[in-house]
Formats: C-alpha cells, structure tokens, sequence
C-alpha cells in the first residue's frame, strides 16, 4: 500500500464520472473538508487486512502529532503500477475507515474520476508519504535487541569533583540545559510537534530543504549549504588526520547474511535501508564500522602497529529513522558521519587513545564555533567498569569542568563498555548528540580482527568509536540553532566568518563604478576572500538591505569617495560599525579571523546579477 499524506487548510472535490465498472454508486456531489489530513491511498497485490491495520495506525499516529482530528482517505489509484483488484481496494480502505478510532473520517468515492483543489499547510510534517507491505511486521529480532529492550538504567549526575549524586534529588537550578538533557534521555521522546528554528533559516539563507521526490530525510543542498557543508568536512577530516587518521573508503551497503553481520543487522532491522540484488538481501550501512573492520581483519598486524586509527567520511550513512523524529537538518535518513576507529593492544592503551580523542573532540567542537556552555556531555558505563576504572571517568568529567548526566547499567547488554557524547539541547527541549567515543570489547572478535602480541600470540583488539564532531549536517543544524537564539536574543545571526558563503559584498553607488568594484572583488579573490559584486539595477539602500539579509559580515559601498581615497568605509555587521581600511587591512583582519580553517573559493558567480533566486 502506497501513501502520500498532505496536512491541508482544506480540500474540496466533485465526482465527475465513473472511472471503472465497479465504482461505488453515488450522489455525485461537491465535498469540502476544512482543516483536514488527506491520505490519497493505493491499494496493491499483495495488501491485506494486517496492512490495513498498519496503514490507519500510522495515519493516526502522525495525525496526533501535528494535532488533526478529521481525515479524508482518498482513493488514488496513480500512485503504483501494481494495483490490487478493485474489490479489495474498496474493502481494505473501507477496513481502514472502520478501524480509525477517535478519528472523524471522510472516504472520497472509489472508482470515479474527480476533480479537486487544496491547500497544503506549510510545516514540514506537513507533507508524508508511506509505503507499507505485507510481511514487513514479521522482521526478526535478534537475541541482543531483546536484551536491549530489557536494560534498566540508573541516571545519575556526576559534578567535576567526582561525586555521584541521585539524578532525582540533583539541584539543577544553575544547569537548566543539564535538566532538559536529563529529561529527555528519560522519556526517550524523538518526535518532534513543531518546526526548529533553524528549518527556517536553513531555507531563507539557500542553504538546504527537504527533497520531496526523495524519502524523507534525504535533503537537497544549495550550493551555500554545499560550500558549508564542503567545508566543515574538510575541517574534520584534516583535524583527524592531523591526529594520525589513515583516511579509507568502505562500500555504503552489506550483505545481510554475511557472517560478522548477521548479529549486527538484526539489532534494528526496523531502521535500516534494504536492497534485493541477484539473490542477497543488502542493507545500507548506519556507519563506518563495518567496511573499517572488515578492511582491518584482512591486515597483518603486530603490537607495534596499535593503536591503528582508520578514518573515514561517509557520504552517506543511512538509517531510517521514524518519520516523526524527521525535521530539518537535525536528524536525517541520510547523513555524512565523520567516523574514526582505533585499534587498539589492551584495555590501558585504548584507555590512554581514549583521552586523547576526548581532547581532539572538545578541539573540533571548538573550532566548529561551539563551546562547552553549547551542549552538556552525557557518559554511558556499566557498573562493573566504573568500578575499576573510575579514575578515567572522574578525568574525563573534570575536564569539561561541569556537571555530566550519567548512565550506569548493571550489564553489558551493548558492544561498548563506556561511551560518552557531547549534546546540543535546542530551543524546543530536544538534545542531538554530537561529538561521541565508545570502548568497544565486542568486534574484534566478530569481526576476526587480529594482532600478533609481545608473546608472538594472535590476540583480538579492544577497538575504539569515535566522531569527533558528529554528523556534517547536524552540525549544521546547530550553528543556525544558535544563530536562532540570538537572533531572538536581540543579537545579529551570523555564522562563523570561515563558513560564510560570502565574506565580502561590494557595492556601487553608480554604474560607472563597476569596474573599479570588479577590480576590488578580484583582489579580494586572489587572496583567498570570498568576495562578490552586486550588479543589479537595484538602489544601494537595498542592496545593502539584502546583503544584511544574507548575513555578510563586510558590506564596502563603493562611491566618488572611495574610488579616490587611500581607504575603504567597510561596514562591518557584526560589530555594527564602519571601519575607514585598505583593501590589505581588510584581508589581514579576514585571515586573523579564519587562520588555520580550510577556505573554499565562492560556490556561485560573483555577480549577484548571474545567480538564480532560489525559491523554498
């Protein structure tokens, strides 16, 4: 059965004439629904009663969290090529009507051609398509999914001395962002009821938005979210590098079968992406690990060659996430995860890698334009491995100088034994991991990694998980969070200078001035500024409007002045005043700004004029 799901301020259709023999007999007359779900549905070979059920539940499910109580199921035959008979298509969205609890529910007449007009609300959950098949609710679980459903877990917060305190009884009364964290963990609530801020952004400044002939969660970038997005890459992967990463690159799907996969796959076989080619069943991969560790077990490797750290930036891992979790750049079906493993001889070398990947993340977090007032760390552990190594623990939570929610489980039911992250806690009280570490003692096994120890004896390696960022596009989801918030606060948004699609907009008064301003704007772009030249007939006054619109940090407004004077009036948006330099004042205040980030030359044509308007 084949869904598209439209949240509309109304809809208003006519029957116009039967389309097939066995069409319902009816009074063809004019219907409108105001403030409605519309569900257009096809029905295919193969649907029965069980996808009946599944449909009107996941109907339901979204229509509670954008807050709709009327639905209209509306026949539509257009979306599949593989329709059931009529008969059953009739019954099985009759079957729905009847099984939609609590719900006011309209069906639009089977078998006629109709004639409509909507409109369509403009949030982003909006918009919905499903497809559901017979048999998908009967997908295995393995034996590690059902321990996992059983953990108990005790929370606890831990201060920077060290202490452990009851999560309950905590004062939370300086750390409100610690409070939301905690909370949110508890409930464990993904979904979203309303837009972020950042979806706005995202879409004003042309940087991403939602894909609609893709699956949720697969975004589109402009090209100033692929100029961002290009960049905060590059930086990662140079931070890693710079580390002693070994950059790699592993398939992005597996076979389901395989044997060091088949446990991995079916800890959530619901959340993965699945493709039917010459007999294997192929998954997606929802990270770097395995294309690394198969890569590692086929190495010849000694003690001398630990810890061993392959790196690699997957464009794109893929997990399906559940369509209501699915809002902007903060969680995605597709994502591009910096991902570096490190194998490593013992528990003390993993432990002392360890640290150093907890300060080259706190690095990269701070390079990125965050700080540690932008998320609060949690730490994950079992019991048995506090007790023997709290110390480390202790260290790690003492660095970051602050409060950290822990969560402590009395068995290892993971592959992991200790596992830390970095969250951002955004406006709407929902925290997303960034940066993470985990100290894996299950996958050199699985995956038959070996190493020849001092004793000449093969030995499987403890192996260490780390993304010293996060996902690129959570990342960016983050930094127009915080632009957001001070946007609110009264501030100017902005993002950081380095990432700035464009770092300078020239300006003339006149257009006799316009060669002197491409003059500018190449010099500027010779060395390495990101500079652009609005050519359109358009006032100064607004030109200048529409580069303040577009967060551009230097505005120069080229007149009779500036062509005959030694310095330039540059308006600078970010302190709100005017600075009287040179053109190499202006660079050199640029590269103090933006040394040591990678640099990208413009992703579009200089002339405003040449661009496309990007309609979202």
């Amino acid at each position: 059965m084949r869904i598209l799901q439209l949240h509309c301020d109304y809809i208003e259709f006519t029957p116009i004439r039967k389309e097939i023999k066995s069409a319902e007999e009816i009074d063809p007359a004019k219907m409108r629904l105001e403030e409605v779900v519309v569900a257009f549905v096809a029905v295919e070979e193969g649907d029965n009663s069980d996808v009946a059920r599944r449909a009107i539940g996941e109907i339901s499910q979204s229509m509670q969290k954008i807050g709709c109580n009327r639905l209209l199921l509306y026949p539509y035959a257009h979306l599949s090529s593989k329709l059931a008979s009529p008969s059953t298509a009739l019954s099985l969205i009759k079957e729905m009507q009847s099984l939609a609890d609590g719900l006011e529910v309209h069906r639009a007449p089977f078998g006629w051609t109709k004639s409509y007009q909507l409109q369509v609300k403009g949030h982003p959950l909006a918009e919905n398509s499903k497809t559901i098949m017979a048999g998908d609710e009967k997908e295995s679980t393995s034996e590690a999914l059902k321990a996992e459903s059983k953990i108990q877990s005790y929370w606890h917060i831990m201060t920077p001395d060290g202490k452990m305190h009851d999560v309950g009884k905590f004062d939370f009364s300086k750390y409100k962002n610690l409070e939301v964290l905690a909370k949110y963990e508890a409930a464990k609530k993904r979904s979203v009821d309303e837009p972020p801020p950042h979806v706005k952004l995202m879409k004003k400044l042309a940087i991403a938005d939602y894909e609609p002939a893709s699956d949720a969660g697969n975004m589109r970038f402009f090209p100033n979210g692929r100029l961002i997005k290009s960049l905060i890459e590059r930086y990662v992967t140079e931070r890693v590098i710079e580390y002693g990463g070994f950059e790699v690159e592993t398939p992005i799907m597996y076979d389901s079968h395989h044997p060091s996969m088949e446990s991995y796959f079916n800890r959530f076989p619901a959340r993965q992406y699945n493709v039917n080619s010459e007999g294997k069943h192929l998954f997606l991969r929802f990270a770097a690990c395995f294309g690394q560790f198969l890569m590692a077990k086929d190495f010849h490797m000694s003690y001398k060659n630990l810890p061993l750290r392959l790196y690699e930036l997957t464009r794109y891992s893929f997990r399906r996430e559940q369509s209501g979790e699915l809002v902007g750049l903060r969680r995605l079906r597709a994502f591009t995860m910096p991902d570096c493993h490190a194998m490593c001889k013992d528990m003390e070398q993993a432990k002392e890698e360890f640290r150093k990947r907890f300060d080259l993340s706190r690095s990269v977090i701070r390079g990125l334009g965050l700080d540690e007032a932008d998320f609060e760390m949690a730490i994950r552990f079992t019991e048995e491995f506090y007790h023997e190594n709290k110390a480390l623990i202790e260290e790690l939570v003492g660095k970051l100088g602050k409060p950290v929610l822990v969560e402590m489980w009395k068995e290892r039911f993971f592959y992991f034994v200790l596992k830390w992250e970095f969250n951002y806690v955004d406006s709407l009280g929902k925290a997303s991991a960034l940066s993470t570490d985990q100290i894996d003692v299950e996958n050199g096994k699985r995956y038959n990694i070996e190493f020849i120890d001092e004793e000449n004896k093969p030995r499987f390696p403890i192996i260490l998980h780390n993304s010293p960022s996060g996902a690129i596009e959570r990342v960016m989801y983050v930094l127009l969070e915080k632009a957001a918030k001070d946007q609110k606060e009264g501030r100017k948004p902005s993002l950081p200078l380095w990432l700035a699609p464009t770092q300078v907009r020239v300006i003339p008064v006149r257009p006799e001035f316009m060669s002197f301003c491409e003059k500018l704007v190449d010099g500027l772009s010779q060395k390495d500024i990101r500079a652009d030249l609005d050519d359109r007939n358009e006032s100064v006054g607004k030109s200048i409007r529409d580069a303040e619109t577009e967060w551009i940090r230097y505005i120069i407004v080229i007149g009779d002045k500036e062509v005959n004077a030694a310095k330039l009036s540059i308006r600078d948006r970010k302190s709100g005043t005017v600075k009287e330099w040179t053109a190499d004042e202006l660079v050199s205040e640029i590269k103090m700004e933006t040394h040591g980030m990678p640099f990208f030359k413009l992703n579009m044509s200089r002339f405003v004029s040449k661009r496309p308007q990007i309609m979202v």
